[in-house]
């Protein structure tokens, strides 16, 4: 077996801050800290992320703030989240938010410990699932799904109506994993309202964000026995599909190798409970952050036209009059996928990340952590940050993913897929999604913002813009154009996302 980032006997629990930075007094914190209370003034708990960007524009790189009898320490300056990207030094924390996803992923790879055996076995045994190999064989099925996207916005189109974007991609985005991974049909563009698993998942999301905000789980009664109720659904549901997928045998996708495969070395599997565990995993990981990551981008192509053409004419250009594209002509869509890179740079959908300290350590030669001490990375400020990404940081600019730019900027500054090796295992599988259905859209309608939206982002640990509709115009001769030319940007595609869905890491 690869060698793990398990390490024997390492501090588990909620750790606050005090007990592992000894030097916290130098970090600052908000203004008006009350007593008991901690810095609670000003907040909202639906929207704690932002709050946490806000304060971290007016506090700087390094910060901390207390709700209650709990401390945090928030990172985002660049130089420091480099230092914590050292996988010598540093592993993943599975911090509050994340443990609070236990009762239903388990030792899942999204929420395992990193003492937990079943992290290394099911991700050597998955990872062959995201191979080239193994991506060419999605392709089709990616392509099927994102047309039953389009024949739902045709009508929408033909009957005058705008189109709801966050909850169509959604519904894009759970089809193409439930059919690619699992070989199941939800049948999402059939139904008026959300798929019960959408709303049973949104409920276990919205339940672990709002125990990171009460000082007593007991204050939350109601809502925990919702929140059971919603395990409950999901659990019977992937048994049902596990259940099936026994009786009719193989699929050649996720589930066989999680049923089928045994370890390369060591000739483990993984146990029935664990396979549920990782089904619903990839099943909301797979598709919660991918359907906000598409619905941000169509939000800023909608509001900056000018991008939307040139994006819209590399697809012309590079899939030609093809009716379809084959899976090595969604890679060369190189400014299509700047407009996804540069959307995640601005809104992240899993936007934070946690790292612990595996030995008594100083961070960036700073601030000294002890061993099992954390913090919390705010990706969103991170790739944000002016003295890397300039003054205009804030500006939507899909060029700043320029071959030469990224190529000019510091590594460990680009992070919507975590860090290092727990880093997203699904990342290539939902840019290859992405960016194939963006081509999809771009080449089919003309996107016309509503002039009297604003962007408003609703937080339920991943993140999405709210009420977001858009209305639609089909190009004339749309699927069918000239035959293709040189492309200009012929040289590989450059990402920081160097490796080869998704939350921000496993």
């Amino acid at each position: 077996m690869a060698e793990t980032t398990t390490r024997a006997a390492e501090p588990r629990g909620f750790r606050s801050a005090e007990l592992g930075w000894p030097e916290l007094h130098r970090i600052p914190h908000p203004p008006r800290r009350l007593p008991l209370l901690g810095d609670v003034l000003g907040v909202n708990r639906a929207t704690p992320l932002q709050d946490s960007l806000r304060f971290a524009r007016q506090l700087g790189p390094i910060y901390r703030r207390k709700a209650f009898n709990r401390e945090f320490v928030f990172v985002w300056g660049a130089d420091l989240v480099a230092d914590l990207a050292d996988e010598s030094r540093f592993a993943k924390h599975v911090g509050l938010g994340v443990a609070n996803l236990r009762p239903v992923a388990g030792d899942g790879l999204f929420t395992a410990y990193n003492h937990e055996p079943n992290w290394q076995l099911a991700h050597d045994v998955l990872a062959p699932g995201f191979s080239r190999e193994a991506m060419e064989a999605y392709h089709p099925l990616m392509l099927a799904v994102a047309g039953r996207l389009t024949d739902h916005w045709d009508r929408e189109q033909a009957a005058g109506r705008s189109v709801d974007v966050p909850g169509d991609m959604t519904k894009l985005t759970l089809e193409t994993i439930a059919r690619t991974g699992f070989g199941h049909d939800f049948g999402s563009f059939e139904r008026d309202r959300p798929h019960p698993f959408v709303t049973a998942m949104v409920g276990t999301l919205t339940y672990a964000q709002r125990l990171n905000s009460v000082p007593f789980p007991a204050l939350l009664r109601r809502a925990a026995q919702r929140n059971a109720d919603d395990i409950a659904y999901l659990n019977r549901m992937v048994d049902d599909l596990v259940r099936a997928r026994r009786a009719a045998g193989g699929g050649g996708d996720l589930l066989d190798r999680m049923l089928e495969t045994a370890h390369p070395e060591t000739g483990e599997r993984l146990s029935p409970e664990n396979v549920r565990r990782q089904v619903i995993t990839f099943l909301v990981a797979g598709h919660e952050t991918t359907s906000g990551a598409l619905s941000f981008a169509l939000h800023y192509l909608s509001r900056h036209p000018e991008v939307a053409a040139r994006a819209r004419a590399e697809v012309d250009r590079v899939w030609g009059s093809a009716a379809v594209p084959g899976y090595d002509q969604v890679a060369k869509l190189r400014y299509v996928r700047r407009v996804l890179d540069e959307s995640l740079r601005l809104w992240p959908t899993a936007p934070a990340f946690a790292r612990e300290a595996v030995e008594d350590t100083v961070l960036a030669g700073r601030h000294p952590m002890r061993r099992g001490a954390w913090t919390l990375v705010l990706t969103p400020m991170l790739q944000r940050d002016p003295e890397v990404w300039g003054a205009d940081a804030e500006r939507f600019d899909p060029d700043r993913f320029d071959p030469k730019a990224v190529r000019s900027r510091p590594p460990h500054v680009f992070k919507p897929f975590g860090t290092g090796a727990r880093a997203c295992i699904g990342r290539q599988f939902a840019l290859h999604e992405a960016t194939l259905v963006l081509g999809l859209l771009l080449r089919r309608y003309e996107l016309r913002a509503d002039p009297g939206y604003r962007l408003s982002v609703t937080e339920r640990l991943t993140l999405m813009p709210e009420g977001l509709r858009l209305h639609l115009e089909r190009r004339a001769g749309s699927g069918a154009t000239a035959a293709p030319v040189a492309d200009p940007e012929e040289a590989p595609a450059a990402s920081e996302s160097r490796c080869p869905v998704s939350g921000a890491g496993d």
